[in-house]
């Protein structure tokens, strides 16, 4: 029997898996939809969960646990100012698991992992105005 076994040790320390978690959701977060394998996905499902509900709640306690769980204030910020506010009115579900085959060189079964009502033009934002800006300083 497999009682008391609440969440899956993905072959990884305490402290890894945290770090691990920490850094996909501040990614999805940022992109708003990733890719991973599908064992991640849905352990990272009810941790974003739990930090769009302090999103929604807004005030300074909430923003500093969230702080205290995710890696850069960006993050943060946009949690509480971008994802809060857009699912003020729903109750729970913010994001979905899409099952998408399997990896190349292991058959590892993949997943995407986004956000219900996604921003389309959010997905790899970041990284494009981090490569204009490099671009311009190098000019």
């Amino acid at each position: 029997m497999r009682h008391a076994r609440g969440y899956r040790r993905l072959n990884r320390t305490h402290e890894h898996r945290k770090a691990l978690f920490a850094n996909m959701a501040g990614s999805l977060i940022e992109h708003e939809q990733i890719k991973t394998t599908l064992p991640k996905a849905k352990e990272l499902r009810p941790i974003i969960e739990k930090l769009i509900t302090l999103g929604k709640r807004g005030d300074l306690h909430a923003r500093r646990q969230a702080g205290s769980q995710l890696k850069q204030d960006a993050y943060v910020a946009k949690l509480f100012d971008v994802l809060g506010p857009r699912y003020k009115d729903r109750q729970g579900g913010y994001v979905r698991v899409l099952k998408a085959g399997f990896r190349y060189g292991d058959m590892a079964p993949m997943a995407i992992i986004e956000f219900v009502d996604r921003d389309v033009d959010a997905k790899g934002a970041g990284d494009k105005a981090r490569v204009a800006a490099e671009e311009d300083a190098a000019e």
